[in-house]
């Protein structure tokens, strides 16, 4: 007894109507191909605007961030009121494998003037004081010389911020007095000159060592500690565990220069979202190259209809249209994009160093920029060819043949 051969089993329309779809919607992109190029080539633009936007405006914000960090700590650990130096807390600072180095300050505040002498005038500025050990030099990322000079200030010397130094009219080896917040005053020789890029900190701060503060205050006391970590990220959460038990409290950087930081993630918002609308309108172009290409192929669309073709069949049609043009214009979009970030970093955009605080602007491009842009181009084109596929889905063949 023979059994009956076995019949393959029935494929069903997916397979098909998928290899349908992708032959009709290539044949309708072959003989378009001019404005097929030019819908790409607008896309891509958009895209390579937007990528190149946000690499400098990331480039920027790393440039500053890293200028203010250059003189100023990752972390400040401040007791609640001035006290002696705290062995228990130093040693768990020296055992935190995450802390790289640390110094204990005293702040204050104070007068800087420097006096008149012949052909030149009186010079004066208002300054913020740090008083550091000469493990300073570790914990602030100061040019090789300059933390040198830092690391080894004597009693009765200073270190100026540029910018202070220029209002005071005071330089290396010139002698100016301070006028502290508890009024009391004092001669400083001005060691050396120091410049982070920050205007706010090169035209404020002032370092010397913590013998004279304490000399000029009266008092063995300390404000508290600054530390280098080994990484800047850490700072709230290392503070956190430093503080959680003592009487101290924690000033990380982030929030030091909280308003900074929002400053510069609203300038990449809007920047973002200003050149975000090229690509949306070079994106919606494609709705334009759809729609023009269904008022062309009415008649095809109502005899495919008429004999047996889905609307998800002519949906997908007109949708995959609109997703090879907008793929076509993300790719070429990326390589102009990351082009012309990687020709700007071998070739820096120069800026005028009396007016910005770095003479050229760097470039960083981050992934997750990179994935935001490719995503939000895609869903926009997308919905671009949408519009038309639904009205190409929508066509009644018996009127149209009629």
């Amino acid at each position: 007894m023979t059994s009956a051969p076995a019949t393959p089993p029935e494929r069903g329309p997916a397979a098909p109507d998928r290899s349908l779809a992708w032959s009709l919607a290539r044949a309708h992109l072959r003989r378009r191909r001019t404005q097929n190029v030019l819908t790409i080539l607008g896309i891509a633009v958009g895209v390579m605007a937007l990528i190149a936007a946000l690499s400098l405006t990331n480039g920027f914000t790393r440039a500053l961030i890293d200028a203010t960090l250059r003189a100023s700590p990752h972390l400040s650990v401040t007791a609640f009121t001035p006290s002696r130096p705290d062995p228990e807390l130093q040693a768990a600072l020296q055992a935190d494998r995450r802390v790289q180095a640390f110094t204990p300050f005293l702040a204050d505040k104070g007068l800087l003037t420097r006096p008149a002498s012949e052909g030149r005038a009186a010079g004066v500025d208002f300054a913020t004081l740090f008083g550091m050990t000469g493990a300073a030099g570790q914990v602030l990322d100061l040019p090789d010389a300059e933390s040198a000079a830092l690391s080894n200030l004597k009693p009765g010397e200073v270190m100026l911020g540029s910018a202070l130094a220029r209002n005071v009219g005071a330089f290396t080896g010139d002698e100016v007095r301070l006028l502290n917040s508890t009024q009391r005053r004092t001669s400083l020789t001005v060691r050396g000159v120091f410049t982070t890029g920050n205007y706010l900190i090169d035209s404020a701060y002032a370092f010397t060592s913590l013998q004279t503060l304490q000399t000029l205050q009266g008092t063995q006391n300390i404000t508290g500690y600054q530390l280098r970590l080994t990484n800047p990220d850490l700072a709230p959460a290392v503070g956190n565990d430093l503080t959680r038990t003592r009487a101290y409290s924690a000033l990380p950087w982030q929030s030091l220069y909280g308003t900074l930081l929002d400053q510069l993630a609203l300038q990449k918002k809007v920047i973002g979202f200003v050149v975000l609308l090229i690509v949306v309108v070079a994106a919606f172009g494609i709705a334009n190259v759809l729609t023009l290409a269904v008022f062309e192929k009415t008649q095809e669309i109502a005899i495919l209809r008429a004999i047996g073709a889905t609307r998800s069949l002519i949906t997908r049609v007109f949708l995959l249209e609109g997703l090879a043009l907008g793929l076509g214009g993300l790719l070429l979009g990326n390589l102009l994009g990351l082009g012309i970030s990687a020709y700007f970093t071998v070739r820096p955009f120069t800026l005028p160093g009396d007016l910005y605080f770095i003479t050229s602007l760097p470039v960083e491009v981050r992934l997750t920029d990179l994935l935001g842009v490719n995503a939000i181009g895609l869903i926009t084109t997308l919905l671009a060819a949408l519009i038309p596929a639904r009205r190409a889905a929508s066509i009644e063949p018996a009127r149209i043949i009629r």
